[in-house]
């Protein structure tokens, strides 16, 4: 039960950490992000590259399809860049995932001490948000340390592989695990990351893996929606639009997912990077 709870510990931090980074982000420069969002949907491509960088720093796509839905809502945007936007989006997310599952844990503290002392001299200021993202990036990389920490136990335990076990073979009970998990801790980027570290733990299969990334998109592509429900029904178009996307891609995935598994099994990658990089792809 203690090592059950070690692990939902971490996962607490992470989802904890990835919310104070994106909130600090977002009221530093949040108003620069929404005016250079506005400004950058000339083209498909820029659009696409200001979702990417956007939401590589707020680390929620979740965030940046309620901005862009709201701009659409206004009449700032229209619809087609505005999928582009959530198209980049998408790929700034699965690359910040990629960041964070390379060996950081040296930094963590000290992204800890220098954003608490930043955060303690100067906490109403500018420096003292700044400080607060420090430490929400360096409670990221402890957190992906605790769980890691506390998985491996869990692959000695019967009764935590017996609840782990339930997930294998049925892909689509592992996406609406995933889907309802990533709507629960609202962050996407938190479930990708916990689930290559329980597959590189070998908690979990690299077939459960993959089937959980496909429902953390799924989710990710709810909670957008969800969050606009109420919105106009041109933002709730975009949405929408993301949600389809991300439908069909799934439904194109799942027949290959055995190809795919086959084809990363000759990659010298681990479990944790083949998630990641499926992410990715």
């Amino acid at each position: 039960m203690k090592i059950l709870l070690n692990l939902l510990a971490g996962v607490a931090l992470l989802v904890w950490g990835t919310h104070i980074v994106r909130t600090g982000i977002l009221r530093i420069w949040g108003g620069d992000l929404r005016r250079f969002l506005r400004e950058s949907v000339s083209n498909r491509y820029a659009a696409f590259a200001a979702g990417l960088g956007i939401t590589a720093l707020i680390q929620s796509s979740t965030a940046t399809a309620v901005m862009v839905a709201s701009f659409v809502g206004q009449g700032l945007i229209a619809t087609a860049p505005a999928l582009a936007v959530m198209l980049g989006a998408d790929v700034g997310t699965a690359l910040m995932t990629l960041v964070f599952s390379f060996d950081l844990s040296w930094l963590s503290p000290f992204f800890i001490f220098l954003g608490v002392t930043l955060f303690m001299r100067r906490e109403s200021s500018q420096i003292g948000r700044f400080g607060r993202i420090l430490i929400g990036l360096g409670l990221i990389i402890l957190a992906l340390q605790l769980i890691v920490l506390a998985a491996q136990p869990l692959t000695r335990g019967a009764g935590v592989k017996v609840i782990f076990g339930s997930l294998t073979g049925d892909v689509l009970l592992d996406m609406l695990v995933a889907a309802v998990f990533t709507m629960l801790s609202y962050s996407s980027l938190a479930v990708v990351l916990l689930t290559a570290t329980l597959a590189t733990s070998k908690v979990i299969s690299l077939h459960v893996a993959l089937g959980l990334v496909l429902g953390a998109n799924l989710g990710s592509g709810l909670l957008a929606m969800l969050n606009t429900v109420t919105s106009s029904p041109e933002a709730r178009r975009v949405t929408l639009g993301n949600l389809l996307f991300r439908l069909i891609g799934c439904a194109i995935i799942v027949p290959l997912l055995p190809y795919i598994e086959e084809l990363f099994a000759s990659a010298p990658l681990d479990d944790a990077q083949i998630t990641v990089y499926f992410h990715l792809l």
